[in-house]
């Protein structure tokens, strides 16, 4: 069973959307609900990492399955 650094070290896709409100929207397509705001792409990439390690440790706290990255599911 894999960990939180595990997860952590995968590769998943990170959208950073223009946000005319709060700068941008960043987001994990394949974690579900994982997504925050950050005023410019640099802080909103590191609330990222943050919003997603938070969202793996609920995950693995509630015992629910994690999807793995799509470039994993593609080779």
């Amino acid at each position: 069973m894999k960990n939180l650094q595990d997860y952590m070290d995968l590769p998943y896709e990170l959208l950073l959307i223009p946000d005319p409100e709060d700068g941008f929207a960043a987001c994990y397509p394949e974690l579900p609900g994982c997504l925050t705001v950050g005023e410019t792409k640099a802080e909103a990439a590191a609330q990222a990492e943050s919003a997603k390690q938070e969202w793996i440790i609920a995950a693995l706290e509630e015992g629910l399955t994690i999807p793995e990255p799509k470039l994993l599911k593609e080779k």
